[in-house]
């Protein structure tokens, strides 16, 4: 953050890095979007960090998708090719599923569900210390560790690693002492308390 006239940097400039990773909860993320609006440190500090922002891997962006113009230039060459009018997709809108606290501590976001399958994909987050009940696997459980560390009985996770559990195996003991995130592929049917 660069320093104002008289050497000092904005209080604020802490909350632009929050802000510009989508880190703040929304009611503090309008404050400091009407507070950069009006504080050109914040403003620059915003510019400066916006394309480091970007370059994130799980950035929640169009990253991995087209843009826009190539559906555009695509129809265009088709419609040339073949003589008819240009037809382009209507731009669909993906809603961000909203975090569901599922159980104390424990919140999911569904990302697919296969109902004939009883399979469902979700991301699922742990809060410290917090335990998620003993169960048996109804189906084959796939997770993937994003971040925190999880423990699944005496075996600890950290970031990157994956756990497979078999159909019919259990797990009597899952907590994540620093709080977590992973996703999560498993059977609807799992039964719980086991």
């Amino acid at each position: 953050m660069s320093p104002s006239s008289d050497g000092k940097p904005c209080n604020q400039s802490s909350q632009v890095a929050a802000y510009a990773i989508h880190a703040l909860p929304p009611d503090e993320a309008a404050t400091i979007e009407a507070h950069i609006a009006s504080c050109s440190q914040c403003r620059q500090e915003l510019e400066t960090l916006r394309p480091i922002a970007d370059r994130f891997v799980f950035w929640p962006t169009d990253v991995l998708r087209p843009p826009s113009s190539l559906h555009e230039r695509l129809a265009r060459r088709i419609a040339a090719e073949t003589g008819e009018n240009p037809v382009v997709p209507p731009h669909q809108q993906w809603d961000e599923p909203e975090w569901e606290e599922v159980a104390p501590g424990i919140f999911c976001k569904l990302m697919a569900t296969d109902t004939k399958a009883h399979r469902v994909s979700m991301l699922v987050r742990l809060l410290p210390g917090v335990e998620y009940p003993a169960h048996t696997h109804a189906g084959l459980e796939e997770l993937f560790l994003l971040d925190g560390e999880l423990w699944i009985d005496d075996r600890k996770l950290h970031p990157g690693d994956y756990n497979r559990a078999e159909a019919g195996t259990g797990d009597k003991r899952v907590w994540s002492e620093t709080g977590c995130t992973c996703v999560l592929v498993t059977s609807t049917q799992d039964i719980l308390g086991s």
